[in-house]
């Protein structure tokens, strides 16, 4: 998102200048109750908008986003538009389909403000926006945005990103790229069918990015073993790509996380782990868990976020797949009884067993 910032009065016309002038003038034009040019008029209430009067900038930004669709349109699509401008609109009422093609179709628009279009725009418009292939290639983080956003095709998010792995970009904002990029290699793009069949599965997903630690916990399944779904949810399964996998992990709630992560293919766990919505409950179940691949179990321990909590430390300490190097520098922060019970433990390494050991006795002054 571009910062906002006030035009130079010296660049608008005699006219706006004049309605942002000293006086009535100023709140009839935050109104709309003044007649100005349509060009003139986009430029004021934006200026207005910013005012360090409250009520005025409200006054601003109500009127914008009231402005007829086709009027406001006609207007945006003059290159001579000023970024911030169209940036201003972008979102205030990008949401209206004819805006929306004068904003992601304006040479001036910003790349910042392309990204924040695709990040919450429909279908059609994610569409829209994966044409200009220059643009993405110059600013990758609007592609990261249209992969984050559930409403944007899986056949349209194939070609972005294979339109990135062929140039040598890497997109940042997407900690599983390399996974996501590795799918691609051998996978058919997704057809017509394929399309819906992921939306709808999408759409059924929950996003529990923003939840609470406690509703993180109350979210998650009780049970370590994956749910079995029923017999057309396993077909739906079959049909589902290595790339439409690990985008449903990244996209998913903690329930289609805990699925994925037990997937076969390396690439599909390891995106489910690098999801952004793994909460720190999620990370230390998934620290203990045995029946994870060890390349997840891995990461969770050099992950430094989540690896000051106690749990996840304990979790590892008890999991044979996490990394010795890592578990021994776990050890002097565990409690006493945690590190009596690991010292006696047969289903960790002989070398932590003997560590932990050794901590109990310089604990205990024998």
């Amino acid at each position: 998102m571009m910062q906002l910032t006030p035009l130079d009065p010296s660049r608008l016309s005699p006219a706006a200048q004049r309605a942002l002038g000293p006086g009535p003038g100023r709140t009839m034009a935050a109104r709309g109750l003044l007649p100005l040019a349509p060009a003139d008029q986009v430029a004021v209430l934006y200026q207005l908008s910013l005012d360090a009067e409250s009520s005025l900038a409200l006054s601003a930004r109500a009127t914008a986003a009231g402005l007829p669709e086709k009027l406001l349109a006609g207007t945006l699509t003059a290159p001579s538009t000023d970024p911030r401008i169209l940036d201003f609109f972008a979102q205030l009422i990008a949401d209206k389909p004819a805006v929306f093609d004068a904003i992601a179709l304006n040479p001036s628009v910003a790349d910042q403000t392309i990204a924040t279009l695709a990040a919450r725009a429909a279908s059609r418009e994610v569409d829209l926006i994966a044409q200009n292939e220059q643009r993405l290639l110059r600013h990758p983080e609007i592609i990261a945005a249209m992969y984050l956003n559930r409403r944007a095709r899986m056949s349209t998010i194939d070609r972005v990103v294979e339109l990135a792995v062929r140039n040598s970009v890497r997109v940042p904002g997407l900690a599983a790229w390399d996974e996501v990029a590795r799918a691609l290699t051998g996978s058919p793009p997704a057809s017509p069918e394929a399309d819906a069949m992921f939306a709808a599965m999408a759409q059924a997903a929950r996003d529990d990015s923003v939840l609470t630690t406690g509703d993180a916990e109350q979210a998650l399944p009780e049970d370590e073993a994956p749910v079995t779904p029923p017999e057309t949810e396993d077909e739906t399964e079959r049909k589902l790509t290595i790339p439409m996998k690990i985008r449903l992990a990244t996209l998913g709630d903690a329930f289609e996380r805990a699925r994925r992560i037990r997937d076969p293919a390396r690439m599909v766990a390891m995106a489910a782990i690098k999801a952004p919505g793994v909460t720190d409950i999620e990370a230390a179940r998934y620290a203990g868990n045995q029946a994870l691949a060890e390349d997840v179990i891995r990461y969770i321990a050099g992950n430094r976020n989540w690896t000051k909590l106690y749990g996840v430390k304990v979790s590892l300490c008890r999991n044979p797949k996490a990394p010795i190097s890592e578990t021994t520098r776990f050890l002097p922060f565990l409690r006493q009884k945690d590190l009596v019970n690991l010292s006696k433990s047969k289903g960790v390494p002989s070398a932590l067993t003997a560590q932990a050991r050794k901590l109990v006795m310089q604990r205990s002054g024998k």
